[in-house]
């Protein structure tokens, strides 16, 4: 049986945030529970807004967690501090978003790509930094010359590639790309995720892939949790969400996802009314308003992430 590399449990977190002159407290992440087995890609989708990002900045300590549990290999991430938290820093690495604004502009890629070795010290002599950064740009496809360019010299896609060799640098257990490619043309996301799916191979990583699009999911995930307003509302395996999804809200995003063949497109997946406020949640699920199976139910008690189609998945539903 393969090893759980990460464990997240019941996590919560909140942002204080200012509107019309009052203070409100917006929950991001509501008690989401997640497992990632070594090696695997365990993607998490959903619309802007639903969180998805909140648990990768958390996993990785970039915002602090009002409470849950999040474990690496057994460790305590919350509670780290000091060196223990730099150990896990190192193979907890993160791929953010927009390749634009995650590079230093007045930093070299090859400064920049040896930035987490230079803190922690990890390379033996310059001639050692300068062989390491030179192997892992290559292992991004870039030529070492890179390394002495600037972000500004770059296209979108190779700041990309030398967003991704800084976080593999350190050769981490652990990858979570934040929408590594929404930021690039069509033309080199798919490069991009091909590369990724290379570098799972290469290198054994295990990963967390957030995206707000199903169809790139599907394409380099083993499972897929589902999150809307904060909360995972089904959890399966990616050839079970794409070919039979259950919850409400997964069959709208599937439907969503455009299909050359009409025959093909998911009927009665229609949303209908607008998603509830991030300032007022509902007193249930938080999607009933736009539900098309919502029943009395649903606006009295929040459902439950169970095990559902004979304990093959998990979904958060009253209607099944």
């Amino acid at each position: 049986m393969s090893q759980t590399i990460l464990q997240v449990d019941d996590l919560r977190t909140s942002f204080n945030v200012k509107r019309s002159g009052r203070k409100y407290r917006v929950q991001a992440v509501d008690g989401v529970s997640l497992s990632l087995v070594a090696g695997e890609v365990l993607g998490i989708v959903g619309e802007s807004g639903c969180g998805k990002t909140t648990v990768g900045r958390s996993i990785v300590r970039l915002v602090k967690p009002d409470s849950g549990l999040i474990q690496f290999r057994g460790a305590d991430v919350i509670g780290a501090s000091g060196q223990a938290l730099r150990d896990m820093r190192l193979n907890l690495r993160m791929v953010f978003q927009d390749p634009y604004a995650s590079l230093n502009p007045r930093r070299s890629i090859g400064d920049s790509v040896a930035e987490a070795g230079d803190i922690n010290k990890v390379f033996k002599s310059r001639a050692d930094r300068a062989a390491r950064i030179a192997e892992t740009l290559s292992a991004v496809g870039l030529n070492p010359s890179f390394a002495t360019r600037y972000p500004h010299e770059l296209s979108g896609g190779q700041r990309q590639r030398a967003g991704i060799a800084r976080a593999i640098l350190p050769a981490p257990a652990v990858i979570i790309a934040d929408e590594p490619v929404s930021a690039l043309d069509v033309s080199v996301q798919a490069q991009v995720l091909n590369l990724m799916m290379d570098l799972r191979e290469q290198l054994g990583l295990s990963m967390l892939f957030i995206s707000h699009d199903i169809g790139v999911i599907g394409q380099i995930s083993d499972r897929v949790a589902v999150m809307y307003m904060g909360r995972v509302v089904e959890l399966a395996d990616t050839r079970g969400i794409l070919d039979r999804a259950l919850h409400p809200y997964t069959q709208a995003l599937m439907a969503a996802v455009p299909k050359p063949d009409p025959s093909q497109r998911i009927v009665g997946a229609v949303e209908t009314g607008e998603p509830p406020s991030q300032f007022k949640r509902p007193t249930g699920c938080a999607y009933a308003a736009r539900c098309p199976l919502v029943h009395s139910r649903c606006h009295a008690e929040v459902p439950a992430l169970k095990p559902v189609a004979e304990g093959l998945r998990l979904a958060a539903c009253h209607a099944l």
